[in-house]
């Protein structure tokens, strides 16, 4: 089976989030995506996302807090990519030049 360059329709949520903010904790995706993002998949749908390339991790310690360390997302290029591949197909074709990213 092969995969779609395209992300899904989660996925593109994701990027589009990160597009916007740089950074962000799976939580703040999930209460900034106005409820398209459910608990129950975020930290799958992200793991898969950064096993094709779509984004990127680090691990940030907060000093008071005695629980795991929480990761951080951000937008890779590939992941730019895909989102403005995802963006012209879903538009049929139509490019909006105004909204490209070329970063």
């Amino acid at each position: 089976m092969s995969k779609s360059p395209f992300p899904t329709g989660i996925e593109s949520i994701v990027l589009k989030l990160l597009l916007a903010k740089s950074e962000m904790y799976g939580l703040e995706m999930i209460k900034e995506s106005a409820g398209r993002l459910k608990r129950g998949t975020i930290y799958v749908t992200l793991n898969r996302m950064e096993e094709k390339g779509l984004i990127k991790s680090r691990s940030e310690k907060d000093p008071r807090d005695p629980g795991m360390p929480r990761r951080l997302y951000q937008i890779t290029g590939a992941g730019q990519r895909a989102l403005n591949a995802w963006e012209f197909a879903a538009s049929g074709g139509q490019m909006n030049w105004g909204a490209a990213s070329y970063a």
